[in-house]
């Protein structure tokens, strides 16, 4: 998935994630879990963190 195309779906995207990571307590958990997920979409090879933080910018 492209960059362009993730923007596309953002806000479903968004809630799915809320959805998700509602019973973590703490609000950064719940946004570093949106950050995952996006990562795990956008194209690239790698999805561990590193390289995926690398491509969310």
């Amino acid at each position: 998935m492209t960059p362009e195309e993730l923007a596309g779906v953002r806000e479903d995207l968004e809630a799915f994630a809320a959805e998700l990571f509602d019973g973590f307590f703490r609000a950064d958990q719940r946004r570093w879990g949106q950050a995952y997920v996006r990562g795990l979409l956008l194209d690239g090879r790698r999805k561990s963190v590193e390289p995926m933080a690398a491509r969310l910018g």
